[in-house]
């Protein structure tokens, strides 16, 4: 088993091994089989929360419910993108931008969102902030927000929506954070935080 790597600056409360599903508890083996199945390979992420097959399944079924919504991919990986940011959580930065990317979102502007400025475009810049809000405010988002992302087209399910990606992308934070930075997959190096 491999360790996570911790950040000296963070501290390392959790020591997290990087499982496969050899190594995993038995619980675990079939979810992570499954996840192996449908994206190719296990992310380091989901081979670190495997410690915890209850963990491993909160995270698998949060990761499939929002893959399975109606809000655009990329404004799903917007928000995903602003709660990594407002969290902290270097794993969530680094694949959220890749993910942008490989969507065809320009540079620009994923430098800017990691960086915690919101988008330009007004629909991405609506969720952008309301992702960031709900995660730093716990919910208690600025009613000015929400109307901001009504008027410019968000249906009350889609807002529900960056809701649920808010709690998927903060539980990837909590556990990044708690393993002091899970190692990030070769595909996401290109986009770690420095």
């Amino acid at each position: 088993m491999i360790p996570a790597t911790p950040d000296a600056t963070k501290g390392n409360t959790v020591q997290l091994q990087l499982h496969t599903p050899e190594t995993a508890p038995e619980r675990s083996r079939p979810i992570l089989d499954g996840i192996a199945s449908e994206v190719g390979f296990i992310p380091n992420l989901a081979a670190a929360a495997a410690e915890s097959p209850v963990l491993l399944a909160a995270f698998d079924g949060l990761r499939r419910a929002v893959a399975t919504g109606e809000l655009d991919p990329v404004h799903r990986e917007v928000a995903g993108l602003a709660v990594g940011v407002a969290v902290d959580n270097a794993y969530g930065i680094a694949f959220h931008s890749t993910v942008l990317a490989n969507l065809g979102v320009d540079e620009s502007a994923i430098e800017r969102m990691r960086a915690g400025r919101s988008p330009v475009d007004p629909r991405c810049g609506a969720v952008y902030d309301t992702a960031r809000a709900v995660a730093i405010d716990r919910g208690k988002v600025d009613p000015a927000l929400i109307e901001r992302a009504t008027a410019l087209g968000f249906t009350d399910s889609q807002l529900l929506e960056i809701v649920a990606e808010c709690a998927f992308a903060s539980l990837v934070g909590l556990i990044d954070n708690l393993a002091g930075r899970v190692e990030l997959d070769p595909f996401l190096a290109p986009r770690a935080v420095t």
